[in-house]
Formats: structure tokens, sequence, C-alpha cells
């Protein structure tokens, strides 16, 4: 639905639920147990404490709004802080009461991360093989000497020591 940029709205929300339930009823004629963890979250009695997912609730009176890290005032409305402009996209971020701003979106894709790594490992692969590379043949090239400018200067540039 984000990439369409159609809204969630509670009514999509339940009619998925109710396609669920009717799922549930046709793979179970007889009913779920009581037990069962859909046939709590169908009824509305899922008791989630203790669990990873209860940190993940939000409540209405304990929830605050952030856009571009700062806290966004239930006072006021969203256009006092971006404008009347019809066309902007705002991604606001819920948090609980203070916790302070919520953490960054990574600038970079996963796609993006997977090759920065790739060529920072190829980076280092070269400058291994470099170290590793113990050739020493191109110091006795003419253009490696030292003293060429000293031996042309005096004429010794022809004569060879053997």
């Amino acid at each position: 639905m984000i990439d369409a940029g159609v809204c969630l709205t509670l009514a999509d929300i339940q009619d998925t639920l109710d396609i669920l339930c009717g799922a549930v009823k046709i793979c179970y004629p007889m009913g779920l147990p009581s037990y069962e963890i859909i046939y709590q979250e169908l009824e509305g009695k899922e008791d989630l404490s203790g669990t990873q997912a209860s940190k993940e609730i939000l409540e209405p009176d304990g929830t605050e709004l952030w856009w571009a890290s700062k806290k966004l005032d239930s006072s006021k409305i969203l256009s006092d802080y971006i404008g009347k402009n019809e066309k902007s996209k705002v991604i606001v971020k819920l948090q609980k009461k203070g916790c302070g701003a919520p953490v960054k979106e990574s600038a970079l894709t996963e796609q993006q991360k997977k090759d920065l790594m790739m060529a920072e490992y190829r980076r280092r692969e070269e400058l291994k093989q470099l170290e590793t590379d113990d050739d020493n043949s191109h110091l006795d090239s003419q253009w490696a000497d030292s003293n060429s400018l000293k031996k042309s200067f005096l004429g010794l540039n022809t004569i060879k020591f053997k």
C-alpha cells in the first residue's frame, strides 16, 4: 500500500480481519480452542503482558509525535509546523512520552550498504596483495637510479660495471 500511495484505514484492517476470521472458520469448522493465539486475537482477548509485542503498543495518552527531530505539540495542528502545501509528504513517527527522539533512519538502503561493503572489501584485498608483492625488479631500472643525473653530467652512463 505504501508503494501505491494509499493510506491504511480502519475499514481496510477490519476487512482483512473478516477475511482471516472466515478462513479460520473454514479450516476449523468446530471452532478453535480458547488457548489458541489466533482465537484470542480475533476475539480481542489476547494478553501481551510479558512479551516483546507489549512494548510495541502505544497508548494515545502516552504517545508523542516526532517530525524532523522535533517533538510536535498536540495542541497545534500539522500546518503550523510544515505549512499549507498540499503536495508535501511528511513522515511523522510515534514515540512513547519521555523516551526522546526516535532513531533516525539510515541514509543508505540495504543494497547500497552491501555495495559499499563489497567495494571496501575489494580495496582491502588489493592493499593486502600490494603488501605481499615483493617484486623489487623495478629498482634495477635506470629511472630508479638516484645517481643517474650525476652520472649523465660526468658522462658515466655508458660505463657498465661487472
